[in-house]
Protein backbone atom coordinates (compact mmCIF):
# COMPACT_ATOMS: atom_id res chain seq x y z
CA UNK A 1 0.00 0.00 0.00
CA UNK A 2 1.03 3.10 -0.91
CA UNK A 3 2.28 5.74 2.21
CA UNK A 4 0.76 8.91 2.28
CA UNK A 5 3.95 10.73 3.06
CA UNK A 6 4.64 11.35 -0.64
CA UNK A 7 1.74 12.94 -0.03
CA UNK A 8 2.93 15.12 2.78
CA UNK A 9 5.86 16.12 1.19
CA UNK A 10 4.43 17.35 -1.33
CA UNK A 11 2.39 19.67 0.67
CA UNK A 12 5.66 20.93 2.44
CA UNK A 13 7.25 21.55 -0.81
CA UNK A 14 4.88 24.31 -0.50
CA UNK A 15 5.36 25.41 2.72
CA UNK A 16 2.66 23.80 4.38
CA UNK A 17 2.21 21.46 7.21
CA UNK A 18 -0.50 18.80 6.41
CA UNK A 19 -2.32 17.46 9.30
CA UNK A 20 -1.39 14.68 11.73
CA UNK A 21 -2.81 11.11 10.55
CA UNK A 22 -4.50 11.95 7.69
CA UNK A 23 -7.38 9.89 6.82
CA UNK A 24 -8.02 9.22 3.08
CA UNK A 25 -11.05 10.41 1.38
CA UNK A 26 -11.57 13.53 3.97
CA UNK A 27 -11.21 16.89 3.15
CA UNK A 28 -8.23 18.07 5.96
CA UNK A 29 -8.00 21.59 6.73
CA UNK A 30 -4.35 22.92 8.01
CA UNK A 31 -2.76 26.63 8.25
CA UNK A 32 -1.52 28.15 5.17
CA UNK A 33 1.62 29.00 4.10
CA UNK A 34 3.01 31.61 6.47
CA UNK A 35 -0.01 31.44 8.55
CA UNK A 36 -0.69 30.94 12.34
CA UNK A 37 -1.41 27.58 13.98
CA UNK A 38 -5.56 28.47 14.42
CA UNK A 39 -5.48 29.28 10.45
CA UNK A 40 -7.59 26.97 8.60
CA UNK A 41 -6.62 28.44 4.45
CA UNK A 42 -4.71 25.18 3.65
CA UNK A 43 -6.94 21.95 2.47
CA UNK A 44 -6.34 18.49 1.28
CA UNK A 45 -7.98 15.23 0.30
CA UNK A 46 -6.04 11.79 -0.41
CA UNK A 47 -7.90 9.54 -2.32
CA UNK A 48 -9.01 6.57 -0.78
CA UNK A 49 -6.11 4.28 -2.79
CA UNK A 50 -3.62 6.66 -1.77
CA UNK A 51 -2.24 6.77 -5.19
CA UNK A 52 -3.42 10.55 -5.91
CA UNK A 53 -4.36 13.62 -4.21
CA UNK A 54 -5.20 17.14 -4.33
CA UNK A 55 -4.61 20.10 -2.55
CA UNK A 56 -4.20 23.89 -2.13
CA UNK A 57 -4.10 27.33 -0.27
CA UNK A 58 -6.99 29.48 0.10
CA UNK A 59 -4.74 32.73 0.97
CA UNK A 60 -2.40 32.21 -1.56
CA UNK A 61 -4.91 30.76 -4.34
CA UNK A 62 -2.27 27.57 -4.53
CA UNK A 63 -4.23 24.35 -6.54
CA UNK A 64 -2.25 21.81 -7.18
CA UNK A 65 -2.55 17.62 -7.52
CA UNK A 66 -0.27 14.84 -6.41
CA UNK A 67 -0.20 10.90 -8.05
CA UNK A 68 2.17 8.51 -6.38
CA UNK A 69 3.16 7.38 -9.43
CA UNK A 70 3.67 10.38 -12.20
CA UNK A 71 6.51 8.63 -13.98
CA UNK A 72 4.11 6.07 -15.35
CA UNK A 73 1.26 7.30 -18.23
CA UNK A 74 -2.75 6.99 -17.32
CA UNK A 75 -3.95 5.64 -19.49
CA UNK A 76 -7.54 7.42 -20.98
CA UNK A 77 -9.93 5.63 -18.14
CA UNK A 78 -7.49 6.24 -15.77
CA UNK A 79 -6.88 9.71 -16.39
CA UNK A 80 -10.55 10.89 -16.84
CA UNK A 81 -11.05 8.53 -13.78
CA UNK A 82 -8.20 11.23 -11.42
CA UNK A 83 -9.60 14.03 -12.88
CA UNK A 84 -12.83 13.48 -11.97
CA UNK A 85 -11.74 13.06 -8.45
CA UNK A 86 -9.70 16.15 -8.75
CA UNK A 87 -12.91 18.13 -10.01
CA UNK A 88 -15.16 16.58 -7.02
CA UNK A 89 -12.25 17.64 -4.38
CA UNK A 90 -11.83 21.08 -5.71
CA UNK A 91 -15.85 21.49 -6.19
CA UNK A 92 -16.18 20.51 -2.55
CA UNK A 93 -13.41 22.71 -1.12
CA UNK A 94 -14.95 25.53 -3.41
CA UNK A 95 -17.94 25.21 -1.88
CA UNK A 96 -16.19 25.22 1.81
CA UNK A 97 -14.28 28.22 1.18
CA UNK A 98 -17.50 30.52 -0.22
CA UNK A 99 -19.51 29.13 3.23
CA UNK A 100 -16.64 30.06 5.30
CA UNK A 101 -16.17 34.03 3.46
CA UNK A 102 -20.01 34.08 3.37
CA UNK A 103 -19.89 34.00 7.56
CA UNK A 104 -17.12 35.94 8.01
CA UNK A 105 -18.71 38.81 5.72
CA UNK A 106 -21.52 38.42 8.11
CA UNK A 107 -19.05 38.59 11.53
CA UNK A 108 -17.18 41.99 9.74
CA UNK A 109 -20.47 43.39 9.28
CA UNK A 110 -21.07 43.01 12.62
CA UNK A 111 -18.10 43.73 14.19
CA UNK A 112 -17.47 46.59 11.89
CA UNK A 113 -21.14 48.19 12.14
CA UNK A 114 -20.91 47.95 16.08
CA UNK A 115 -17.49 49.56 16.86
CA UNK A 116 -16.49 53.03 17.65
CA UNK A 117 -13.96 55.45 15.59
CA UNK A 118 -10.47 54.54 16.56
CA UNK A 119 -9.27 57.14 19.27
CA UNK A 120 -6.54 59.67 17.54
CA UNK A 121 -4.57 58.37 20.63
CA UNK A 122 -4.08 55.16 19.16
CA UNK A 123 -0.04 53.58 19.93
CA UNK A 124 -0.03 52.50 16.03
CA UNK A 125 -1.89 55.56 14.70
CA UNK A 126 0.78 58.00 16.74
CA UNK A 127 3.68 56.25 15.68
CA UNK A 128 2.61 55.91 11.92
CA UNK A 129 1.03 60.00 12.30
CA UNK A 130 -1.78 59.17 10.43
CA UNK A 131 -5.12 60.00 10.96
CA UNK A 132 -8.19 57.16 11.77
CA UNK A 133 -9.48 57.59 8.46
CA UNK A 134 -11.81 54.56 8.17
CA UNK A 135 -10.34 52.53 11.35
CA UNK A 136 -12.31 51.32 14.40
CA UNK A 137 -11.86 49.50 17.06
CA UNK A 138 -12.84 46.75 17.88
CA UNK A 139 -11.19 45.29 21.62
CA UNK A 140 -8.03 46.86 22.03
CA UNK A 141 -6.80 46.81 18.07
CA UNK A 142 -7.76 48.87 14.95
CA UNK A 143 -10.29 47.33 12.44
CA UNK A 144 -9.82 47.93 8.96
CA UNK A 145 -13.02 47.26 6.72
CA UNK A 146 -11.81 45.11 3.67
CA UNK A 147 -14.56 45.06 0.49
CA UNK A 148 -15.04 44.39 -3.03
CA UNK A 149 -15.23 46.56 -6.18
CA UNK A 150 -19.16 45.93 -5.43
CA UNK A 151 -18.56 47.72 -1.94
CA UNK A 152 -19.55 45.06 -0.09
CA UNK A 153 -17.56 44.49 3.44
CA UNK A 154 -15.84 41.02 2.86
CA UNK A 155 -13.34 40.97 6.11
CA UNK A 156 -11.38 42.90 8.45
CA UNK A 157 -7.65 43.47 9.24
CA UNK A 158 -6.73 44.23 13.00
CA UNK A 159 -3.71 45.87 13.66
CA UNK A 160 -2.54 45.90 17.48
CA UNK A 161 -1.21 48.77 19.32
CA UNK A 162 2.40 47.93 18.45
CA UNK A 163 1.57 47.04 14.76
CA UNK A 164 0.90 43.34 14.28
CA UNK A 165 -1.42 42.68 12.26
CA UNK A 166 -3.93 39.43 11.35
CA UNK A 167 -7.21 39.08 9.31
CA UNK A 168 -10.12 38.29 9.96
CA UNK A 169 -10.92 34.41 10.06
CA UNK A 170 -12.01 33.19 6.70
CA UNK A 171 -12.70 36.47 5.50
CA UNK A 172 -11.90 36.84 1.40
CA UNK A 173 -8.87 39.05 0.81
CA UNK A 174 -8.22 38.64 -3.21
CA UNK A 175 -9.07 40.75 -5.36
CA UNK A 176 -10.32 43.08 -2.24
CA UNK A 177 -9.10 46.12 -0.85
CA UNK A 178 -8.95 48.71 2.51
CA UNK A 179 -10.96 51.87 1.36
CA UNK A 180 -8.63 54.95 2.98
CA UNK A 181 -11.62 57.43 2.81
CA UNK A 182 -15.05 57.50 2.04
CA UNK A 183 -16.46 55.91 -1.56
CA UNK A 184 -13.16 55.09 -3.75
CA UNK A 185 -13.40 56.26 -7.02
CA UNK A 186 -15.11 59.57 -6.37
CA UNK A 187 -12.12 61.51 -7.39
CA UNK A 188 -10.54 61.25 -10.95
CA UNK A 189 -7.21 59.85 -9.59
CA UNK A 190 -7.11 56.50 -7.86
CA UNK A 191 -3.99 55.64 -5.92
CA UNK A 192 -3.15 51.76 -5.13
CA UNK A 193 -0.61 50.95 -2.45
CA UNK A 194 0.28 48.24 -0.09
CA UNK A 195 -0.46 48.58 3.79
CA UNK A 196 -2.92 50.86 5.29
CA UNK A 197 -0.62 53.16 6.82
CA UNK A 198 1.10 53.93 3.58
CA UNK A 199 -2.53 54.07 2.30
CA UNK A 200 -3.59 56.77 4.96
CA UNK A 201 0.09 58.91 4.49
CA UNK A 202 -0.84 59.16 0.57
CA UNK A 203 -4.69 60.00 1.40
CA UNK A 204 -3.01 63.08 3.46
CA UNK A 205 -0.78 64.36 0.81
CA UNK A 206 -2.93 63.85 -1.84
CA UNK A 207 -6.85 65.05 -0.59
CA UNK A 208 -7.81 64.86 -4.00
CA UNK A 209 -7.10 61.32 -4.98
CA UNK A 210 -8.93 58.64 -4.19
CA UNK A 211 -6.70 55.54 -2.04
CA UNK A 212 -6.96 51.83 -1.65
CA UNK A 213 -5.03 49.35 0.27
CA UNK A 214 -4.85 46.17 -1.50
CA UNK A 215 -2.83 44.72 2.07
CA UNK A 216 -0.39 43.29 0.62
CA UNK A 217 1.88 43.04 -2.23
CA UNK A 218 0.38 39.37 -3.72
CA UNK A 219 -2.26 41.42 -3.65
CA UNK A 220 -1.62 44.21 -5.52
CA UNK A 221 -2.15 42.98 -9.03
CA UNK A 222 -5.75 41.72 -8.44
CA UNK A 223 -6.59 45.72 -7.33
CA UNK A 224 -5.08 47.47 -9.65
CA UNK A 225 -6.84 45.26 -12.29
CA UNK A 226 -10.15 45.51 -10.79
CA UNK A 227 -9.66 49.26 -10.49
CA UNK A 228 -8.56 50.12 -14.10
CA UNK A 229 -12.35 48.35 -15.07
CA UNK A 230 -14.20 49.44 -11.99
CA UNK A 231 -12.86 53.02 -12.90
CA UNK A 232 -11.82 53.23 -16.38
CA UNK A 233 -11.48 57.04 -16.87
CA UNK A 234 -10.07 57.45 -13.73
CA UNK A 235 -6.10 58.11 -13.72
CA UNK A 236 -4.50 55.28 -12.18
CA UNK A 237 -1.65 55.13 -9.80
CA UNK A 238 0.29 52.27 -8.52
CA UNK A 239 2.19 53.21 -5.57
CA UNK A 240 4.63 50.71 -4.99
CA UNK A 241 6.83 49.60 -1.45
CA UNK A 242 11.01 49.63 -2.22
CA UNK A 243 12.18 46.38 -0.31
CA UNK A 244 15.26 47.59 -0.41
CA UNK A 245 16.87 45.82 2.10
CA UNK A 246 15.84 42.17 1.07
CA UNK A 247 17.71 40.29 -1.82
CA UNK A 248 14.73 39.81 -4.25
CA UNK A 249 12.36 43.25 -3.68
CA UNK A 250 9.17 42.15 -3.57
CA UNK A 251 7.53 45.44 -3.23
CA UNK A 252 8.94 46.87 -6.54
CA UNK A 253 8.38 43.48 -8.54
CA UNK A 254 4.90 43.36 -7.55
CA UNK A 255 3.96 47.02 -7.76
CA UNK A 256 6.04 46.76 -11.37
CA UNK A 257 3.84 43.94 -12.49
CA UNK A 258 0.60 45.36 -11.31
CA UNK A 259 0.70 48.23 -12.97
CA UNK A 260 2.15 47.02 -16.18
CA UNK A 261 -0.97 45.06 -15.91
CA UNK A 262 -3.79 47.68 -15.05
CA UNK A 263 -1.88 50.13 -17.77
CA UNK A 264 -1.48 52.51 -14.55
CA UNK A 265 1.30 54.77 -13.43
CA UNK A 266 4.20 53.74 -11.55
CA UNK A 267 5.41 55.08 -8.47
CA UNK A 268 7.81 55.09 -5.58
CA UNK A 269 9.31 56.64 -2.80
CA UNK A 270 11.90 58.76 -3.39
CA UNK A 271 14.82 58.26 -0.59
CA UNK A 272 17.08 61.16 0.39
CA UNK A 273 20.84 60.40 0.48
CA UNK A 274 21.46 58.45 3.63
CA UNK A 275 18.05 57.31 4.04
CA UNK A 276 17.88 53.91 6.12
CA UNK A 277 18.08 50.51 4.07
CA UNK A 278 15.07 49.26 6.22
CA UNK A 279 12.66 51.81 5.61
CA UNK A 280 10.65 50.77 2.24
CA UNK A 281 7.23 52.63 1.82
CA UNK A 282 5.64 56.23 1.64
CA UNK A 283 4.80 56.41 5.11
CA UNK A 284 8.64 55.66 6.43
CA UNK A 285 9.43 57.81 3.87
CA UNK A 286 7.39 60.67 5.53
CA UNK A 287 8.15 59.69 8.88
CA UNK A 288 11.93 60.23 7.97
CA UNK A 289 11.44 63.45 6.39
CA UNK A 290 9.54 64.77 9.45
CA UNK A 291 12.39 63.52 11.88
CA UNK A 292 14.77 65.17 9.70
CA UNK A 293 12.80 68.64 9.52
Amino acid sequence: MICSADFEDAIRAHGMEPPYQMATGIMHRFPGVDKHLNNRAGWCVLFEDREGGCFGDWSTGLRETWRSDKARVLTKTELSRFAKRVRKARLAAGEIKRERESKAAIVASILYGSAPEAPSEFPYLVAKQVQRHTARLVGDRLALPIQDFSGNLTSLQFISRIGDKRMLTGGRKKGCFIPIDGQPGDHGIVIVCEGWATGATLAEEYPTSSVIAAIDAGNLKSVATGAAIKWPNAELVVAGDDDRSTSVNIGREKASEAAKLAGAKLVFPQWPEGAPLELSDFNDLALYQRSAA
